[in-house]
This record gives C-alpha cells, sequence and structure tokens, in this order.
C-alpha cells in the first residue's frame, strides 16, 4: 500500500469543474492584478480570522516581512521568536536588518514558550523610558512573534499581556494555522497587532502555487501594508516610503475562493484522521516509543502536520520509505544552529528542547482525502518497525 505524505490530486478533481472555471473568468476578464477575487478573498479571510482587514500578498515569507516592514524594523531591533519553525520566520527578520532573539519552546506543543520570554523581557532586558533593551546585545527589542506550529495556537493569551506590560508589537507567524483557534473561539492571526498566512500548496488552504496575507484590526496599519505591497506608491508613481511588489496574483485569489468554501470540511477531515491515529496507535500499544501530537484543552488544533516523537527516528523514516508511507522532518535543523545564524552565538544547549525535537520528530500523513486503510497502515507499519507487529 502506497501513503503518500500529500496528495493533492483528489482535491484538484473533486473541485475541478468550480477551479477551471474560475481560473477561466480571470483569464476573460484580463484583470490580473489585485482585481475582484483578490478584493473578495481578502475580505472573506478576514472575517474567518476575526480582522477587519486582509491585504493579499505574493507568500507566506512576505506576509512575515511586509509586517515586520511596516512596524518600522530594522539595524538595533530585535524580535524574539521560536527557532523551532520553519527557516522564514527567523529569516526575515533577519532581512530586514534586525536581530532575531531564539528561545526555546515547549516541548509539548512545540511552540514558543511564553515563561521564557517573560523571563528574559524581565532578567536580560532593561527600561529606559518606555524602550526596551537587550543588556547582552545592547538592541532595543520591538516585537514578539510566536508561530503556531503544526497548525495549534500558540499561548496568545500570555504573549498578548507581554506585548502589552513592554510595549511591543504581536506579530502572528500563522503560516501553518488558518482556523485553529485559543480559548473563547480566538482565530489564529485575528488575535495580535497583525497575522501572517500562507497559502502555499500543501497549507490546509492552498494556492496553485505561492501566495499569502496578512489580516489586521489596525486601520492605519493596513493602509500602510497595502502601500508597502506596492512598492511604496501612494498614488501610483509617488514614493514615501520603499516597499516591495508583494501583491497576490489574481487567478491565485480566484483558485482560493473556491477552495476556502471547502475548508472547515477539510479541517473537520485532519483532525478525524488525527483521532484515528490517537486511537490506533494507543491500541497498537507503541506509547513507549511513539508520543503523539497533543491538542490542548480550549483549542482548536487543525493539524496543517500530524508530528510524532520517536526514538530512532532516521531508521523509522527510512523503513517507512520502504513499505511505501511518505513522511518529512519538520525541522532538522533549529533555527538557532542553521549556519547562516553563526554570527548570533547561538549553541545547541541555548535552546534544548528545540534542539531535541528536531531529533525526534516525525510527520505522518494527514490530508482529508485519506482513506481509514490507509491511516492504519501507516499505523501498522510504525508498530512493526518497533516489534509490536
Amino acid at each position: 500500500m502506497i501513503v503518500p505524505l500529500l496528495d493533492l490530486k483528489p482535491q484538484y478533481q473533486a473541485l475541478k469543474a468550480e477551479l477551471d472555471a474560475a481560473m477561466l473568468e480571470v483569464a476573460a476578464s484580463q484583470a490580473f492584478i489585485l482585481g475582484p477575487a483578490v478584493r473578495a478573498l481578502e475580505s472573506e479571510i478576514a472575517a474567518y480570522c476575526g480582522a477587519k482587514h486582509g491585504i493579499g500578498l505574493s507568500s507566506g515569507t512576505d506576509a512575515l516581512l511586509i509586517a515586520l516592514m511596516a512596524f518600522d524594523l530594522g539595524p538595533g531591533d530585535e524580535v524574539v521568536t521560536s527557532p523551532y519553525t520553519f527557516f522564514a520566520t527567523g529569516g526575515t527578520v533577519a532581512r530586514v536588518g534586525a536581530r532575531p532573539v531564539f528561545l526555546d519552546i515547549d516541548p509539548v506543543t512545540f511552540n514558543l514558550r511564553a515563561e521564557l520570554v517573560e523571563q528574559f523581557l524581565e532578567k536580560d532586558c532593561e527600561r529606559r523610558a518606555d524602550r526596551v533593551y537587550n543588556r547582552r546585545t545592547g538592541g532595543r527589542v520591538r516585537a514578539i512573534m510566536p508561530v503556531h506550529l503544526y497548525g495549534q495556537c500558540a499561548d496568545m493569551d500570555a504573549f498578548g499581556k507581554l506585548a502589552k506590560r513592554f510595549g511591543l508589537s504581536l506579530i502572528e507567524d500563522a503560516a501553518q494555522a488558518i482556523g485553529s483557534e485559543c480559548p473563547g473561539g480566538r482565530r489564529a492571526a485575528g488575535i495580535g497587532d497583525v497575522g501572517c498566512l500562507s497559502f502555499f500548496p500543501t497549507k490546509n488552504l492552498g494556492a496553485f502555487g505561492d501566495a499569502g496575507m496578512v489580516v489586521t484590526n489596525d486601520d492605519a496599519l493596513a493602509a500602510k501594508l497595502r502601500i508597502l505591497r506596492v512598492h511604496g506608491g501612494e498614488p501610483k508613481y509617488y514614493h514615501s516610503v520603499i516597499g516591495g511588489n508583494f501583491r497576490i496574483d489574481e487567478i491565485q485569489a480566484a483558485v482560493l475562493r473556491v477552495k476556502f468554501r471547502h475548508l472547515e470540511d477539510w479541517h473537520r477531515s485532519r483532525q478525524r484522521n488525527a483521532a484515528y491515529y490517537d486511537r490506533a496507535f494507543a491500541q497498537a500499544g507503541t506509547a513507549a516509543q511513539v508520543v503523539t501530537p497533543t491538542a490542548r484543552p480550549g483549542y482548536r488544533h487543525i493539524y496543517n502536520q500530524y508530528v510524532i516523537r520517536v526514538p530512532d527516528r532516521d531508521r523509522l523514516r527510512a523503513y517507512l520509505g520502504e513499505q511505501g508511507v511518505g513522511t518529512e522532518i519538520y525541522y532538522p535543523v533549529p533555527l538557532h544552529m542553521q549556519k547562516c545564524f553563526a554570527y548570533l552565538g547561538y549553541r545547541p544547549e541555548d535552546c534544548t528542547e528545540s534542539t531535541r525535537a528536531a531529533g525526534e520528530t516525525l510527520a505522518l500523513p494527514i490530508y482529508p482525502e485519506l482513506a481509514e486503510a490507509q491511516l492504519q497502515h501507516v499505523v501498522d507499519t510504525v508498530a512493526s518497525f518497533y516489534g509490536k507487529r
């Protein structure tokens, strides 16, 4: 039996008529740049996230980048974030000239630990008037950027309180988390000052290529973001600031609008598949070897990934591949140990849990169209590797 990590073809076949019609409509209109599909998608996604404004962008990476630009972050500034995440989180901070401050993760949720952020701000920083400075580097701490990893929200209550207490901007990296919720039904991306979404094809809501969005409830910030995405020109050809070409394509917006109508069904299917895995692994007697994901009480996990912790991870992955099961390692090298960030001076033990997770975690197939037989095959194959079947 073959169980790929992800197979997008069934989704396309089910929606082919709608998707093809939407793309042909754009072609017939010849309105390719910031047209009606973009405006409609922005309104729909913003409302879904509980925000007033949506600004469609060229990728999730550019969503992070433009958010940092909107807060005028640059040399001498610092952003507190997680090292256990996709490269864009830290990479965009460095691209604007700021310095990422990597603090460790919670070993259960894999999200940035709010307690460590609080300790850093209280013990390693000092206040000067209304500003916060890192005692070790001399940099001014300007923002907290938590990541809602794998589809489960970070502790936004705690981060919100810290941001308010220390006068920091709160930027949500919600690239993997559209539709995930904190207690009280508050949706990812709509909680902080600005939320950043990715519509990369592998996401729960995926485009036919790169696409992204930022959402915010701040009117002035939204206006600035819209200007920044068109080279900083307002009106056209008049530039008071330097932006970039960060626009979402009209065709991608049309595709996403078709898919968006099915997003809640896909979330439920992923949750159903995750529940099946949870039960099947428990029944397989692998508790001593396989640690399955934990969905925190009161939170809504939308399972962009189903990530297990296992001993001898690399050998297990090779074995699964031999048995036709696709997997992926998210992420084999935490950001604080990436070569390009060597100048920051981190050691593996500075973020112990991130280093440990990088060596133990493995993502299993979780996409909505999986059959129970395929899910069971994955569990049986993992169990057989550990001698349980």
